[in-house]
């Protein structure tokens, strides 16, 4: 599987910002020639992990959100998404569905979200450090550049 495309944003954490990341995630992928469907996939999960990183990562502050996205020769998108925020102390109970830090009215299900429309989710963290989603999206009916 090599790489054959990639790219890097890197954005404030201000509310406003996740639809143009979710945007650009978008118009990035649009060589793998991914069905509405997949595409409205990949940008649901990327909303939902930019918008964990700017309302848990940065609850208090602004900081750096960073996207990396790579396409590979066999149809894989592989979409980071990194703040440099309070990190997560139990990435296991915050991935249970319902499970919420927020005091507003967050529903806890940004993860279950992510993972039901990708096709692998991982998550690393170090409190007081960040946190790094990685969204695994196969788009497999055509490889870049071949059709």
């Amino acid at each position: 599987m090599n790489t054959i495309n990639s790219m890097k944003l890197s954005f404030l954490s201000k509310s406003v910002n996740e639809s143009f990341a979710r945007s650009a995630v978008a118009a990035f992928l649009l060589p793998l020639d991914p069905t509405v469907a997949e595409l409205a996939d990949v940008k649901t999960a990327v909303s939902e992990a930019v918008t964990n990183a700017i309302v848990h990562g940065y609850p208090d502050t602004l900081g750096v959100v960073s996207i990396e996205a790579k396409l590979t020769d066999s149809g894989k998108a592989v979409i980071k998404i990194r703040d440099k925020g309070v990190g997560i102390a139990d990435i296991k109970q915050a991935m249970e569905p319902l499970y919420t830090t927020s005091s507003d009215e967050r529903a806890g299900l940004g993860f279950a979200v992510m993972q039901s429309f990708m096709d692998n989710v991982r998550v690393r963290s170090a409190v007081g450090k960040g946190t790094v989603v990685t969204l695994e999206k196969n788009i497999i009916r055509t490889a870049y550049g071949q059709k």
